[in-house]
């Protein structure tokens, strides 16, 4: 599904035509993401092919770096669309950060909730802000619709292994428990949901959990790689 097609059955989701719209356009009337769709030229495959494809972790990519690679017409074409991503975000006060993605940590703990980025998941800041995110390569990021998702802290079995991790009542302090070890802010798909695809390309800027937000956040996650996996090439901000 396209998001053109997403926004059309879904109205937390709304696509837009420009940067600037995406910039300037509110969450409001229960929108929670804004899409700018995108088919972009260039080779991005290409440009990763230079970074390499056998690294490890998460490698943030320098505006130098990727201009001294000794790329095609094509790949050339590929890092100028990185770079004006880059420079927009960055002339409105934004600090985007471009990574090649190797892969992520995984939550080994044994806690009752998985907190590493492949639980669906909401961001939350203490002041008024937004997430941006493109995927130019490999595998997008996903959404989950709000309606289709609990959050793991009100199942009630889980609650109760929580309960008995923080050793003590259900009270102010054990709900700053759930928030110190972001707890409350992983969801579980409801039966039958249906996750959504960021799709490559798609520039798209999703609401965040903080005071006063007139919406709720926007429910996403990176996807589930497997070894072998080409890297992500990934804009957050």
């Amino acid at each position: 599904m396209t998001p053109i097609q997403l926004a059309r059955e879904y109205p937390r989701v709304k696509c837009v035509n420009s940067h600037a719209e995406l910039l300037a356009t509110p969450f409001r009337d229960g929108v929670n993401a804004l899409c700018r769709p995108r088919t972009l030229p260039g080779d991005f495959s290409e440009v990763v092919a230079h970074l390499g494809t056998a690294g490890e972790g998460i490698v943030t990519l320098e505006d130098d770096h990727l201009l001294a690679l000794p790329v095609s017409a094509a790949g050339r074409a590929a890092i100028a669309i990185l770079l004006e991503d880059l420079r927009v975000l960055r002339e409105h006060e934004r600090a985007p950060v471009l990574n090649c993605i190797y892969g992520y940590p995984r939550d080994e703990s044994d806690a009752p909730v998985v907190t590493d980025v492949f639980s669906f998941h909401a961001d939350r800041a203490p002041i008024e802000t937004d997430t941006w995110l493109c995927t130019y390569h490999g595998a997008p990021s996903e959404g989950l619709r709000n309606e289709e998702a609990r959050r793991r802290v009100d199942q009630p079995e889980t609650r109760a292994e929580l309960l008995r991790l923080y050793g003590g009542g259900d009270d102010a302090g054990f709900r700053e428990f759930l928030a110190e070890n972001c707890y409350d802010l992983h969801y579980a798909p409801l039966p039958g949901a249906q996750p959504f695809s960021f799709g490559q390309g798609n520039l798209w800027r999703i609401a965040v959990e903080h005071p006063g937000s007139p919406v709720p956040p926007c429910i996403h996650r990176a996807p589930d790689t497997r070894p072998g996996d080409p890297p992500r090439l990934l804009l957050i901000c």
